[in-house]
């Protein structure tokens, strides 16, 4: 058979059937590149600054139509309320969030045994690379300016150490500084008092800058494309099956060809026997 197959024409049509199943597996790639590509683009809303009493409320729920949003704030920090968060990463190097509480003006007073009297919010302020770097908040009135973002979860069976929390959670931070908050923290971009701003973006100094963009959204599987993409494999394949049948029809085509000469002189072997002269 591999004589056949070494055949002039079936050469071509083996360098052509390879050449399908090239363009078949380029579009099987492209099929399921598409398949794993985010359908719905980062939303432009989320820039634009909002004010956080009417973006969320406290005692609720954290929305997902919330997440990444701008907001800002008016109100003032208490420097006894401030932890370290570590375990966070900046530039390639491992080191603290800063995380101070912040009194908002106007927001809702939750009610219960437990509530305080003002509601507040974490404010991821800016990022160390030790622990004594951490300067006290800014003090007085000012305006929060910020990306809202979900309570992260507790690390469990972690004992964190004193002036340490083990994640910006919402449900581990009260705890601490025992006061009402909203369900989710800010990481701040401004922190701006009589219309100078004091955050670590605009102050040079140990503290530096969260720089949290928004979060690309999830990429979802569309099931269609990708069941094109491995359609266009099986394509691929039948491709050089076919190449393959066809050089097995020649084949046999040659060895039916030969067994019927092969009759054809076993039936008539006066054909090629030598006439004697007297």
């Amino acid at each position: 058979m591999w004589k056949t197959a070494l055949k002039p024409r079936w050469i071509a049509g083996f360098v052509f059937a390879i050449a399908v199943s090239g363009v078949f597996v380029f579009l099987s790639q492209w099929q399921f590149g598409r398949s794993t590509q985010p359908e719905v683009p980062t939303n432009p809303a989320t820039e634009q600054v909002q004010p956080l009493t009417d973006t969320l409320q406290p005692g609720e729920f954290f929305h997902g139509t919330d997440a990444d949003q701008m907001v800002s704030a008016q109100g003032s920090y208490d420097p006894a309320k401030q932890l370290l968060v570590p375990g966070r990463l900046h530039d390639g190097k491992t080191g603290y969030w800063v995380v101070s509480a912040f009194a908002v003006d106007g927001a809702p007073a939750l009610t219960g045994a437990a509530a305080s009297p003002q509601t507040w919010i974490p404010v991821a302020r800016g990022w160390v690379a030790e622990p004594g770097d951490a300067p006290a908040p800014p003090s007085g009135t000012l305006e929060l300016i910020g990306r809202l973002l979900p309570s992260e979860a507790p690390v469990p069976g972690t004992a964190p150490n004193p002036g340490e929390a083990t994640a910006v959670s919402v449900a581990e931070l009260i705890n601490y500084w025992e006061v009402s908050s909203y369900p989710g923290f800010v990481a701040a971009t401004a922190e701006v008092a009589d219309g100078v701003d004091l955050s670590a973006a605009a102050v040079p100094g140990e503290l530096l800058p969260l720089d949290i963009g928004p979060q690309p959204p999830a990429q979802q599987i569309n099931w269609l494309n990708l069941f094109y993409s491995l359609e266009w494999v099986v394509f691929a394949g039948f491709a050089l099956f076919i190449w393959w049948r066809l050089v097995k029809d020649d084949y046999h085509r040659d060895l039916e060809e030969s067994l019927e000469d092969s009759d054809e002189d076993n039936q008539h072997p006066e054909h090629n026997e030598q006439k004697v002269q007297p």
